[in-house]
This record gives structure tokens, C-alpha cells and sequence, in this order.
């Protein structure tokens, strides 16, 4: 086969190379502030360990008080809060970490675990690492914000693949330029090969943060989980959230939201019979060696019964059970791999997105991958402001062909079906370019448009 046989048509070269102009100039912005964010949260349990570290492993004798009570003096540090989780830790020097809610926000409060003084309470969304999944889920904008990063991500998914149908060797001379990037042959070949080769080899993980970032996305993570209600294959409960303003909004709360634990008067820690004490539900789980951390949790209006679980980020490692309150007994417990089986592929899709699936190394890809699209970002900036025309932002000439174009719109239409958000973006540029830029001449010019 000769190397003209393997050339594309170029009109159709082209119009990718024009697509995936148009993509990376929308995203780059948005590829690294979420690369940047995201790289951080990668760390999230060594970062949140360091700034905890004040609370751990107190120097004091004797025993530490009950868990009721630790949580009583958490209550009362809160005023009209109820709980939402108790933390239990495997040593029991370290801080109580109990969550309180109160007028719909969680309060994360530090009891000493023997004198039960208070050590510090703090919103859990002000805490570092929230802050930093909220910018990277939604730019700290709300559902505008997520329906950005949304957007962002479908552009981002397009910009990939068209940027490996323009990598792909056609007329290559040996793996210069294809593998490796080559270093001596000037600046346009060299920004060109970084772009390229960068590309080529972060592409695949890259399409796989993509991807498995979807499920916690407004529009495809909502459309994904009515599919699934249609298909009868959907969750009692989804173990993640759509958007993070609706992960905050849903969060568990108390069925006596505003009031007292089970009925409890904070500081006097009166019950009805029969007792019922989160301190022999923590002496249950203790020995269990659940991954870190482990809950337990009052009755909430998704689950009506006390739950113990394993809330680690490694999603495959978690573990969930219904408590008996009076005894401590566990009533039921579901295991990872016991959920449904796209639960199960997205628990290991979360779990690899946020670098805990396979420890260190996860995380190393994740830092590599956020790396690499930032580099790409930088390098297609500057072929593209080396490259501009005076007077033009640059983009690649459109090109007219009926066959191109029926192929091209049926595979937009696939992206679009498949990325609900990319689809509508599309109708819009679409009337603004038609209706609007093209009618004005010098705007016409600029952009390139026939």
C-alpha cells in the first residue's frame, strides 16, 4: 500500500483539524483548572491526615469517655444540630470526629475523647479539600458551575479523539514525531511533536477521567440513572451524587433534623428504654478492621435504621450495615461486591478517577495525566498564536463536501445523543454562527467563515 493510499481526504482532515481547533480554544481554561484541582484531590486523604494531625494521638491516662457522650458534648457545641455521623477511630487517643447538622449544613466538631472539651468546629464545606472538589465539580459556581465542567468534559472528549485521528501516522518516516517528539528540527516541529506525542500517549487516561467523571455530572449523570430506573437496574441508594450542590443538598440527615440525637437531651444524654447506645454499635465495628473511616449514622429519610459503613474512597472497599442500637448487633451487611454490577464499574471507575483504587501508583497516573493535558493546553496555545494569521483568530477554513458533510453530522449526531450537553451546544453555536456571526463581514473574516 502506498502512503498516498493511506492519506485522508483532505477536506476531511481539515474539518476535524477545525473541530479540534474550536475544542481546545473552549477548554483549555477549563483543562487546567480541573487538571490543577484535580491533581490536589488526588491527595485528599495524606493532605486531610496532615491538617488533622493536631488531633491525634492525645497524651492523656486512663479511658476515654463513651462514644454517647462524646457525641453529647459535640451536640452541645452545636446548638439545635443533630447528628449526622460518628467517626470511629481505631485509636482511641485520636480526636472524636462527629458531624452535626444544623440548619442544612454539616459541622464537623473535634471532642477530646476523655474530657470531652471541644477542640474545634468547622463547616465541612470550608474544609480544604471540599473546597477543592467543589472547584473542580462545579468552579465554586453552583449548577452553573457543574453544567460547565459538564460541558467542558463533552468538549474535551471530542477534542481527544479528533486530536488522535489528526496524530495518527500517515506519511511518517520512522516513530520521530509519532513516539517521541523531535527536539532538533526547529520550534514548529517541536511544539507540534510535543502537542502530538503528548497527546498520544496521555489520550487513552485521559478519556478515562473523562468518562468515569459522567456519572457525577447534572445532565448525563441524571440521564444515566433515569435509564437505569427504565431498565430496572437502578440502585436503592447511588452511592455518588449528581453535582456536588445536589451531593450537599442530599446529603443524609437526621429524620429529627434540628433536634436531638434519638431523642436525647444534649448534655444530660437521657434516653428511653430500652438504652440505646452508639458506644456498643462502635465496640461492633472496632474489630471489623473496616477501611477508614468508618461511620455510624442515625436513621435518615433514605435508610430507616442505624448504619455502620466503611465510607472509604476506595469504593471497593466499602462496607455497609444495619446496626440493632440497643445491642450493637449487625442486623445486615452489603459489601462491595454484593451491589449491582454497574455499580460495581462505576465504584471502580470513582474509586481509579480519584486515585485510590490502586495507592500510590493511582495516584502518580492521575498527577501524570493532569500533567499532560496541562502541557497540551500550553502547547496548543502557543502553535496556535505562533501560527495566527494577522487579522484572524486562526481557525482552520471550513471545507464543503456533501458526502463530508452527511458522515460528519451523523457522527456529531452520536456524539451529541451520547453527550446530551455537547449535542445542545452544538444547536446553539450553530443558530449564533448562522444567524448571527456570519451576517456581519468583518466578524466572517475573523473567524475564517465562507
Amino acid at each position: 500500500m502506498t502512503v498516498q493510499a493511506l492519506k485522508p481526504p483532505f477536506n476531511l482532515y481539515r474539518t476535524l483539524w477545525r473541530w479540534h481547533f474550536y475544542a481546545g480554544l473552549f477548554c483549555v481554561p477549563f483543562i487546567i483548572i480541573l487538571a490543577l484541582s484535580g491533581s490536589l484531590y488526588l491527595f485528599k486523604p495524606q493532605i486531610e491526615a496532615w491538617l488533622d494531625r493536631p488531633y491525634d494521638h492525645l497524651a492523656f491516662a486512663g479511658a476515654p469517655a463513651s462514644a454517647d457522650a462524646q457525641i453529647a458534648a459535640a451536640l452541645a457545641a452545636v446548638p439545635g444540630g443533630s447528628l449526622k455521623s460518628y467517626e470511629v477511630r481505631h485509636d482511641p487517643h485520636d480526636a472524636a470526629r462527629i458531624e452535626v447538622r444544623a440548619k442544612g449544613e454539616t459541622v464537623l466538631v473535634f471532642i477530646h475523647p476523655q474530657t470531652l472539651a471541644v477542640l474545634q468546629t468547622t463547616k465541612v464545606k470550608d474544609r480544604p479539600m471540599e473546597v477543592i472538589k467543589t472547584l473542580h465539580g462545579e468552579l465554586l459556581m453552583g449548577d452553573r458551575g457543574s453544567n460547565i465542567v459538564e460541558l467542558a468534559a463533552s468538549w474535551a472528549i471530542v477534542m481527544v479523539v479528533s486530536g488522535l485521528y489528526l496524530w495518527w501516522p500517515r506519511q511518517a518516516q520512522g516513530l520521530a514525531g509519532v513516539v517521541w517528539p523531535r527536539l532538533n528540527q526547529g520550534k514548529k516541529v517541536f511544539w507540534r511533536d510535543l502537542h502530538a506525542v503528548t497527546g498520544v500517549w496521555i489520550s487513552s487516561l485521559a478519556l478515562f477521567l473523562l468518562l468515569t467523571g459522567l456519572p457525577w455530572t447534572s445532565v448525563w449523570g441524571e440521564g444515566f440513572k433515569t435509564v437505569r430506573h427504565l431498565t430496572h437496574t437502578a440502585a436503592v441508594e447511588q452511592d455518588w451524587g449528581q453535582s456536588r450542590s445536589a451531593e450537599q443538598a442530599t446529603a443524609p440527615s437526621s429524620v429529627h433534623d434540628g433536634m436531638d440525637m434519638a431523642g436525647m437531651e444534649m448534655g444530660a444524654m437521657e434516653m428511653p428504654a430500652p438504652t440505646m447506645s452508639v458506644e456498643r454499635m462502635a465496640s461492633t465495628l472496632r474489630p471489623l478492621n473496616l477501611a477508614a473511616p468508618v461511620l455510624i449514622s442515625p436513621p435518615s429519610k433514605r435508610e430507616p435504621g442505624w448504619t455502620g459503613k466503611s465510607d472509604a474512597q476506595n469504593r471497593t472497599l466499602r462496607v455497609t450495615m444495619v446496626l440493632d442500637p440497643v445491642t450493637g448487633a449487625v442486623l445486615n451487611r452489603e459489601n462491595f461486591n454484593q451491589r449491582h454490577l454497574i455499580d460495581q464499574i462505576v465504584g471502580y471507575g470513582i474509586a481509579a478517577h480519584e486515585g485510590q483504587l490502586f495507592g500510590w501508583f493511582n495516584q502518580a497516573l492521575g498527577v501524570l495525566t493532569a500533567a499532560g493535558l496541562c502541557l497540551l493546553a500550553v502547547s496548543g496555545v502557543v502553535m496556535w498564536w505562533r501560527r495566527r494569521p494577522n487579522g484572524k483568530l486562526g481557525a482552520p477554513e471550513p471545507v464543503g463536501s456533501d458526502r463530508l458533510a452527511l458522515g460528519l453530522g451523523l457522527l456529531l449526531l452520536g456524539f451529541g445523543l451520547f453527550l446530551p450537553l455537547f449535542g445542545l451546544s452544538l444547536i446553539v453555536v450553530g443558530l449564533i454562527e448562522r444567524l448571527v456571526l456570519r451576517q456581519t463581514p468583518r466578524v466572517r473574516g475573523w473567524l475564517g467563515l465562507r
